[in-house]
């Protein structure tokens, strides 16, 4: 229990320390924003837990696939924010994302790549 406590409390204070980036430069918060911060995190989580290298690699391999579909909510956001508010435009946010990962992974799937 105490493992996991360290784990949450690690990976909770990286997205703190992101938002408190953000908070005093767009630019710099959102390129910290960008890096692979949580991915990289869980790598390590899984190596120290001795997970096979299997996994480890799946993980990679999965992540990279899951993020290539993104760009659509990130270009949309700005736009949806300075129309219909913030709760609007998350929730929009996600539902353009779970539209395009669904999209993407019924186009990859045709060269053998099962995301869904």
């Amino acid at each position: 229990m105490k493992w996991l406590i360290t784990k949450d409390l690690i990976t909770a204070a990286v997205v703190v320390r992101v938002s408190e980036v953000a908070k005093r430069s767009d630019r710099f918060g959102s390129f910290v924003a960008a890096l692979p911060m949580i991915t990289l995190l869980t790598l390590v989580w899984l190596h120290i837990e001795k997970q096979p290298e299997a996994r480890l690699a799946n993980h990679a391999w999965y992540t990279f696939w899951y993020v290539v579909p993104t760009p659509p909510m990130l270009l949309a956001f700005p736009w949806l924010l300075q129309r219909v508010g913030f709760w609007w435009t998350l929730g929009s946010c996600a539902l353009i994302t779970a539209v395009s990962v669904g999209a993407f992974a019924m186009f990859v799937k045709r060269f053998g790549i099962e995301l869904l």
